[in-house]
């Protein structure tokens, strides 16, 4: 071996996230906005993305990309020498992105929206919180602000930042995110967010479905106004007492809808879904308020009626347990009197969270003077409470003669894939709490952080698009030992991908990539890209 001579390096899935890259032109539409010197190594485009593909390759804080760009494929695929990219380097690009980040993550998302056919008629909304390492007292006021909130990473010794993205129903792909302050309440943004999928989606009508903080007043009135059609779940505090349980099981109608956690399930054990329908009243604060009439969709789910009542059997054996405990330790040294008993047993009450049916009584024992503890349950409260059991309500206000009770319920069960792809940020993509100098490159990263899952999501779209097309939706191969065959996911395909190795130039040899596997080639095929001509070629 020669000294200094890289016999290989790995290539991995490079030439397919820059292929992807180049379809959408994510550097030219940052190049465009954030222009550099003629002397520049590197555009603030090409810089973001690297960025970009470190992010779905080996993800790395950034005063280590230098190392990954020296170890992989990155000076032969980008053409940026990897000493090129040192941490101050890439923080100077994100400073350039943050002036820019809504006009990015708008022409990007319709670059990718026009460039691989992705349907926006249909777009899931959501929001998520990011945990932030550090104080950030001085914060910049042009910025997202890092505050204290509810971070949903069980994180509140740590300050958040927040994003939202939306997600179409065409291959659960984000095409457009926001960043909002750490404090933030997710009913305030609707409307922006409304505005800018909206303008993106450039479909009269589109559906915007979300969570039950889509669902205010405000929210309704502004996107009736804008003719906007909205879907999202009542939130349960919401459900007008007794509605549930008034309803007759004859009135309803089965769906025709299978889960895909269901699909390898006997039918016996499959969700079963039932439906029907009526109309709600939302009226404003004020008297002179128009008042929003709305189709509310009540839903029956078994499989949410069986988890409520095995929900419902544990907290009730885990609090017969305590109160039975009380019952005998009442009087003892443990809890000698009345008081120390009330306590004990409002402290089980809240714990168990059975107070609605818990009925106790403590009084003194004539001849012992010592306190005596006995309770029950309310069977019919508790009979009352299992009657709604599986139920809940969806709001909407698509035209029946567009989407009957049924379709409404199907249109809403693609919400999930906002929160799969929330769970890739935090995995594959291994988003753990960050820290930055200032709010100005957390607010880019984030969009860097999204732009990536942006291409992640294409990337898997893309193989079981083409799948489809070959009547397929599996493929076999991806695991070692283990030939079944599964539906390739972004995360399976990058790892089928990342063996894949160059040799670079040397000796004026031009750089050589060994022939890929059998997977790996299969892959490769149905997205289009040729390992052997990449983009320095």
């Amino acid at each position: 071996m020669v000294e200094g001579v890289v016999l290989e390096k790995r290539l991995g899935s490079l030439p397919v996230i820059a292929d992807f890259c180049r379809r959408i032109d994510i550097a030219g539409i940052i190049d465009g906005l954030c222009p550099v010197r003629d002397i520049a190594f590197a555009t603030h485009g090409q810089v973001i993305e690297v960025l970009i593909a470190n992010r779905l390759t080996n993800p790395s804080a950034m005063a280590g990309v230098v190392d990954w760009a020296r170890a992989w494929a990155v000076p032969e695929v980008y053409g940026i020498a990897a000493s090129a990219l040192g941490d101050d380097r890439l923080g100077r690009a994100l400073d350039a992105v943050a002036e820019h980040t809504d006009t990015i993550v708008g022409t990007v998302g319709a670059a990718a929206i026009d460039a691989f056919g992705i349907d926006v008629t249909r777009l899931h909304w959501d929001m998520t919180s990011i945990s932030l390492f550090g104080a950030y007292a001085d914060n910049d006021p042009d910025y997202p602000q890092p505050g204290w909130g509810h971070p949903k990473d069980r994180r509140p010794d740590l300050k958040q930042i927040q994003a939202g993205i939306a997600v179409s129903a065409d291959g659960a792909v984000p095409v457009f995110h926001q960043v909002y302050d750490g404090g933030a309440g997710e009913i305030a943004q609707v409307v922006d967010a409304m505005h800018a999928l909206q303008e993106l989606a450039a479909t009269p009508g589109f559906l915007m479905v979300g969570d039950s903080k889509l669902i205010s007043y405000g929210n309704l009135t502004a996107m009736t106004d804008a003719r906007v059609r909205f879907l999202a779940p009542l939130a349960a505090a919401r459900v007008p007492a007794g509605l549930f349980a008034g309803i007759d099981p004859a009135a309803t109608v089965t769906v025709d809808y299978i889960a895909a956690r269901d699909i390898n399930k006997p039918a016996a054990k499959r969700c079963a879904y039932r439906v029907t329908e009526d109309v709600m009243r939302l009226a404003g604060p004020r008297k002179t308020d128009r008042v929003h009439q709305v189709r509310r969709i009540l839903v029956h789910s078994s499989a949410n009626q069986h988890a409520a009542q095995a929900a419902r059997q544990l907290k009730l054996g885990k609090a017969r347990a305590d109160l039975d405990t009380l019952t005998r330790t009442a009087g003892t040294r443990y809890h000698p009197d009345i008081n120390a008993v009330t306590a004990k047993a409002a402290q089980i009450s809240k714990k168990r969270r059975v107070g609605a049916y818990l009925h106790t009584t403590v009084t003194v024992d004539p001849d012992t003077g010592k306190p005596v503890f006995t309770w029950h349950f309310d069977q019919n409260t508790i009979d009352a409470e299992a009657a709604t059991d599986g139920w809940y309500a969806l709001l909407t206000n698509l035209n029946p003669a567009d989407a009957d009770a049924a379709e409404v319920l199907r249109r809403y069960k693609g919400q999930n894939t906002v929160e799969q792809r929330y769970s890739t940020i935090k995995g594959p993509l291994a988003v753990a709490p960050m820290f930055l100098q200032t709010n100005r490159r957390i607010t880019a990263l984030i969009t860097v952080i999204c732009l990536a899952l942006l291409i992640f999501s294409l990337i898997e779209r893309e193989v079981r698009r083409r799948l489809a097309e070959q009547d397929q939706t599996d493929m076999a191969g991806f695991y070692a030992f283990d030939n079944r065959a599964v539906r390739p996911t972004g995360r399976l395909i990058l790892q089928a991908l990342h063996d894949l190795r160059l040799i670079p130039a040397h000796h004026q040899q031009p750089p050589k990539i060994p022939q890929p596997g059998w997977l790996q080639a299969q892959l490769l095929a149905l997205l289009e890209v040729d390992p052997t001509r990449p983009r320095w070629l």
